[in-house]
């Protein structure tokens, strides 16, 4: 569901509250989100800004965020207007979906400029915009060109056109309900949601002041279940039965946080992505191929038949012919020989005979390809699954992993000289306090298995699926232990979706590398098994996801 005109009224107070703010740094952390470093009364503040078609918002937010190496058009025009510059304020216009934030700075020649940058949180029309002192649109994060909509264009140079109010009441100055209408239709601000809400309240008994009086006051983000989808408003939602309550800005952060994660992975480790993409393509493309060459050259004793009739028969003029057709000795049955019309009878067998001395040698070059090309269709597969469930570090990880290995090159320009921590392994605790780690991709769960656990730690990974590799710091492990590890394990792996997943566990000291094979891989001695539902409440409420 979308923020409504109602609920960012709520917002853009707090915001007011904290300014003026002097803008420190700006960064687009996904193609649609964009997030000021900025500094006032209260310390360092981090504002984001998401014109995203559904969890477009404006807020405070205490999340760490991965920025990108090169910042986009959009913010390259931000930093150079806005960098060092002052939020002096930001209001509403009215109860609309939009606000104004006014800017202050001054240019290279030390004179002050006035800007503004107008928020629009229109579901997927939402947009930033960058205006002068005069009107005139500097840039924008989604630009609009005539052809396109020749009543609202967005475009650098054009006048400014501001969205046109509506044409309803105020329910906080005429709280007047006409029973004919929906309360959407009557009042500005209100969506078919919150509308929805109060209408439920109202037919049990409370006014609308009385609920109208709630929203004005509250500072909190009530989170439900609405068939399935997450709905969220500034007042307890009685219509969609429990709900959770949450401070405003904490509240948007765990609703959209995560979600938008992987937008945010596939713009700063777009290249990894798409390289595993491609290379997974690649070898799926190669496998077919490989297994047809490989029966032809299992087939290779024909061509030596044909090359051995052609000097029985003593076969001497075959130029321009591109087959014959001689009896076989053993069955009597005539065999069609193809021929290469370039050549004599003698050149054709010899032809015959070295064609089946290299399809004999191929058998054996052909099998270790073939064997070679599905452990890597295994291998990118898992990376693709890795990456669907990655947070930014552990992207950044399997980028690493795939240089270390030789598939892609370090771009030396870009790198970063930092201190080396090792793979980022999660840490958490079972709720009887004992601890788990696990890995989320190759590297960490190789740093797990083979330099954090200790040999009668139990180990556990999710059986014939691509996965993570979970340790428990116990020897004799509790079975309410056990099956929290073993829920990670199922989560955290391709198997996620299903229900009753296998599970192996065993001391780590029965685990062996094996020689050669790619990080991450085990091999296993004896182990047991358990099965487990997977349940994302249980990963949700220790925050790993």
């Amino acid at each position: 569901m979308a923020l409504d005109g109602i609920l960012l009224s709520r917002i853009v107070p707090q915001i007011a509250s904290a300014m003026p703010l002097r803008i420190q740094k700006i960064w687009d952390i996904s193609p649609t989100e964009i997030l000021f470093q900025t500094h006032g009364s209260a310390g360092r503040q981090l504002l984001l800004i998401s014109c995203h078609s559904v969890y477009n918002r404006i807020l405070f937010t205490k999340r760490s965020y991965p920025t990108p190496d090169e910042p986009g058009n959009f913010v390259m025009v931000l930093r150079k207007y806005l960098d060092g510059g002052i939020m002096e304020s930001i209001e509403q216009a009215g109860l609309d979906r939009w606000c104004l934030i006014r800017i202050s700075r001054r240019n290279n020649l030390g004179d002050m400029e006035h800007l503004k940058l107008y928020v629009e949180l229109m579901g997927k029309y939402a947009n930033v915009i960058l205006v002068n002192a005069e009107d005139r649109i500097i840039d924008a994060l989604k630009r609009i060109p005539p052809f396109e909509n020749s009543r609202r264009t967005i475009h650098p140079g054009a006048v400014f056109p501001m969205m046109p109010a509506q044409d309803k009441k105020d329910p906080f100055e005429t709280p007047l309900i006409d029973p004919q209408k929906s309360l959407t239709a009557q009042f500005s601000g209100f969506s078919p949601f919150l509308s929805k809400e109060t209408e439920y309240r109202m037919a049990n008994g409370e006014k609308f002041e009385d609920i109208l009086a709630e929203i004005r006051t509250s500072r909190q983000l009530f989170i439900a279940n609405d068939q399935g989808e997450a709905a969220f408003h500034c007042i307890e939602l009685k219509h969609c039965g429990p709900c959770r309550s949450y401070e405003l800005f904490e509240g948007f952060d765990i609703l959209y946080y995560h979600k938008e994660e992987k937008d945010r992975i596939r713009q700063i480790s777009g290249d990894t992505f798409r390289f595993v993409q491609r290379q997974l393509k690649h070898q799926k493309t190669k496998l077919p191929r490989l297994l047809s060459e490989l029966d032809e050259a299992n087939d290779c004793a024909r061509w030596k038949t044909y090359g051995e009739l052609l000097y029985a028969y003593n076969i001497t003029d075959t130029k321009g012919q591109t087959s014959i057709s001689l009896e076989d000795f053993e069955t009597g049955k005539p065999v069609t020989i193809p021929l290469d019309p370039k050549l004599d009878g003698k050149g054709n067998a010899r032809r015959c005979y070295q064609k089946y001395t290299k399809l004999k040698k191929g058998q054996v070059y052909l099998a270790e390809q073939i064997d070679l090309c599905e452990k890597e269709i295994t291998y990118f597969q898992g990376l693709l699954e890795q990456l669907d469930q990655a947070d930014f570090d552990t992207a950044s990880e399997m980028k690493e992993e795939l240089i270390r290995l030789g598939y892609l090159k370090e771009d030396r320009r870009r790198r970063k000289r930092k201190k080396d921590t090792g793979p980022k392994i999660v840490h958490t605790k079972a709720p009887d306090g004992t601890p788990v780690s696990f890995g989320r991709n190759n590297l960490q769960n190789d740093a797990l298995t083979w330099h954090l656990a200790r040999k009668n730690e139990i180990w556990l990974h999710a059986k014939d699926y691509h996965g993570a590799h979970v340790v428990i710091h116990d020897e004799h492990p509790s079975e309410e232990t056990m099956r929290f590890a073993a829920n990670i394990a199922a989560f955290f792996s391709a198997g996620r979706q299903s229900s009753s997943v296998p599970v192996i566990w065993c001391p780590q000291r029965n685990l062996k590398k094996i020689p050669g094979a790619k990080p991450g891989m085990v091999q296993l001695g004896s182990y047991k098994m358990i099965y487990i539902d997977p349940e994302r409440e249980i990963i949700e409420s220790l925050g790993l996801i």
